[in-house]
């Protein structure tokens, strides 16, 4: 048995570039822990601002990237749940998922259906949790409400519109490409905006009957948060997921509807909250509601270019690594 295994390291904060496959040593499970032979690592935008030290929560120096992952456990520690052989997605590692091998907690670790590819599997916990905590955890979506799901062809987007359909939620959405609006369409959107077009606000206005959404997703706080308001039904809830920068709000578009603007980060949920994110996406999984989209496999040493895709606008799905 080898001793060493290829891992992306960062060794300084800064931009892609300092991403470099490197020679790590390989890790071993401890109490309560597996070791997962990773066959598929996903890559989120939140990589990217850690990566960049831009976000509020900074590892120590140097680490390895990355909190999804699938793959095959390859050894198990003493007292966990996993034996080695079972095919699982990771919601979370202990060390980083950009690596040929990962070390999880046994919480952070679920069983991936035979049905799911490994690069789906990759493509669940951060997309898919966060769409799930935002609709029904912050969002408390009911079936037969009607969703606004902004930036529908990314990541989230495409989960959460999976996600409405599965539970009974009639859902719009916008992107900003002829591609990414046939797909938000081909995963669940009833409808699709651009949301370059001029107007557009009054077409999505129009598909509700002039009412109004009684949830909408928000990926770009920033840039939509002022006009969402504008488009909320009656008691409607903005859940913030994403923003690049501040604004000015006026505070009489929410209290004239009664309407709440809720903000989210997958990282303050509660351990019961993720358990019952990840069983339902389980479900979901089995039973083929839930698909994750994959828009491109790059080998490991590609992380870099990864990066640069992922804080593109125009996203069309998932981009994972291939150790």
């Amino acid at each position: 048995m080898t001793k060493t295994m290829k891992a992306v390291r960062v060794s300084q904060f800064g931009g892609p570039e300092v991403l470099r496959l490197e020679d790590a040593p390989r890790p071993e499970p401890g109490a309560n822990q597996a070791l997962i032979r990773v066959r598929a690592a996903g890559v989120n935008p939140v990589d990217a601002y850690i990566r960049a030290g831009a976000y509020a929560r900074k590892p120590a120096l140097p680490y390895t990237p990355g909190l999804d992952a699938a793959g095959v456990v390859e050894a198990a520690g003493s007292g966990s749940r996993w034996r080695a052989g079972q095919r699982v997605y990771a919601a979370g590692t202990i060390g980083g998922a950009y690596a040929e091998l990962a070390v999880c907690a046994d919480e952070q670790l679920h069983l991936l259906p035979e049905k799911a590819t490994f690069s789906q599997g990759a493509a669940l916990g951060v997309p898919y949790g966060t769409a799930y905590r935002a609709l029904f955890q912050r969002g408390r979506a009911k079936a037969g409400e009607t969703v606004l799901v902004h930036g529908a062809s990314g990541g989230v987007g495409t989960a959460a519109l999976q996600l409405c359909g599965w539970k009974g939620l009639r859902a719009a959405g916008t992107a900003g490409t002829p591609r990414g609006l046939e797909l938000a369409r081909a995963q669940g959107a009833e409808a699709a905006f651009d949301h370059k077009s001029a107007g557009y606000e009054k077409e999505l206005l129009d598909w509700t009957g002039g009412r109004g959404f009684d949830l909408i997703v928000e990926m770009l706080a920033n840039v939509n948060l002022a006009r969402d308001l504008s488009l909320l039904a009656p008691r409607g809830r903005v859940v913030v997921v994403g923003s690049r920068g501040s604004l000015e709000l006026d505070p009489r578009g929410i209290m004239g509807k009664d309407g709440d603007v809720l903000g989210m980060s997958l990282f303050n949920a509660r351990p019961e909250e993720l358990a019952e994110a990840h069983a339902a996406l389980g479900e979901g999984l089995a039973g083929g509601a839930l698909r994750p989209v994959i828009a491109a496999e790059l080998p490991l040493a590609e992380a870099a270019r990864a990066h640069e895709d992922v804080m593109k606008p125009g996203a069309h799905g998932k981009i994972v690594l291939l150790p």
